[in-house]
């Protein structure tokens, strides 16, 4: 198959292909995730220094384990639950160490635009940016994993359920009052 062809395929396709020992609709599966893993996990970890790394890891774990999906409709269900474990396995390797990061840390404010927008523009809307992420950041573990899931990674409440091992109710609940939390905290400057 020409490799353009593979950029044509859903995901779907391309997870069946890959199931099936093909390569490279693997590596367009790859390619076409990369980015919303990254992305997901920006949001998770404080860290910013390793999100290439665990990055690699939840791509690394998709490769090893796409064989043992059994519906490849519920693929984005199931990778965003490598990224859950990924980023649990990270907080557990922590543990002893600060989660968080000071609001004053460079590493923080730094927000790579890819759009072609004034800076004024731009500057007012990295500092919101800057605003959310750090809000984001410090929610209470099962608030921020709950929100991420469902704002960032468009999991129904079935799906974050299923990932989070708690009850539609409870997960429900986790996203209203974070949505709440984020909404008292953020009031001011949205």
């Amino acid at each position: 198959m020409l490799k353009s062809s593979y950029k044509k395929k859903s995901i779907q396709e391309l997870v069946i292909l890959a199931q099936n020992d093909d390569y490279k609709a693997l590596e367009e599966l790859i390619k076409t995730v990369q980015r919303t893993v990254y992305t997901t996990l920006e949001y998770l970890v404080t860290d910013k220094s390793n999100i290439s790394d665990l990055t690699q890891n939840v791509l690394i774990k998709m490769s090893r384990g796409i064989k043992t999906l059994k519906s490849p409709e519920k693929f984005n269900t199931w990778l965003n639950k490598i990224i859950s474990n990924v980023y649990f396995d990270e907080i557990r390797r922590l543990k002893n160490k600060c989660l968080y990061i000071s609001i004053d840390d460079e590493e923080c404010r730094e927000i790579k635009d890819e759009k072609n927008i004034p800076p004024p523009d731009k500057c007012v809307a990295s500092e919101v940016d800057k605003m959310v992420k750090n809000s984001i950041l410090n929610l209470p573990e099962h608030f921020k994993i709950a929100i991420i899931l469902r704002e960032f990674g468009g999991l129904s409440y079935q799906e974050i359920a299923e990932i989070t091992h708690a009850g539609i109710g409870t997960v429900k609940s986790r996203i209203a009052r974070a949505r709440a939390k984020l909404q008292a905290e953020l009031k001011h400057c949205i």
